[in-house]
């Protein structure tokens, strides 16, 4: 049987009357907050960049909080929210809490003020693959593409943590597990927070 979860709701009242709303709603519209939970993919990443250009629409300079739990997911998705959420003038401050792994740590980084909680983690590693078949040239094409996008992602690290790419491509070859004080460290994260 699979447990039922509610989405807490709040009570709101008004000239009509009471109503309830998610608290997701009010945390939005309010504070200005989005969250990256859960495994990174299509669907998430659509509902976040539609989340993030209508906060840019409403108010281009006004920061933006992304919390992030998350183990990662698309690349291509992932890379998707990134160049929104770098193309849109609102500073994007990212919090860490629970894990921020994979892609969920890249978007973690690229906050322009990256705080964590006390006993977040964030973990970065090469992108991974499965599933690759075919014929040989397939199969070639397949690993020169696999090899241009672990590129990408040590650019991109890089960037954001100042470290050289061959030292971050160095970092990526297994799972690297940082938590706060050791993100902080190694600049993927600004400082550690004990409140929200």
């Amino acid at each position: 049987m699979i447990p039922y979860l509610m989405t807490p709701s709040i009570i709101k009242e008004t000239s009509e009357g009471t109503t309830y709303c998610p608290i997701q709603d009010e945390l939005f519209n309010k504070y200005r907050s989005v969250e990256v939970t859960g495994e990174i993919t299509r669907e998430s990443v659509y509902s976040l960049i539609l989340q993030l250009r209508y906060l840019h629409a409403i108010d281009p300079e006004k920061e933006i909080t992304m919390y992030i739990n998350s183990p990662g997911g698309s690349v291509s998705d992932g890379l998707a929210l990134y160049d929104v959420m770098t193309g849109i003038s609102c500073p994007i401050r990212t919090v860490c809490m629970g894990m921020a792994a994979s892609m969920g740590a890249l978007l973690f980084a690229a906050g322009y003020q990256r705080e964590m909680l006390p006993h977040a983690q964030v973990m970065i590693h090469d992108p991974l693959t499965s599933g690759i078949s075919g014929s040989a040239l397939s199969v070639e094409d397949a690993s020169r593409r696999l090899m241009e996008t672990r590129r990408t992602i040590a650019e991109i690290l890089s960037k954001h943590t100042g470290h050289p790419i061959e030292e971050v491509l160095e970092k990526t070859k297994t799972d690297s597990f940082f938590n706060a004080e050791q993100a902080v460290e190694w600049h993927l994260a600004d400082s550690i927070i004990e409140h929200l």
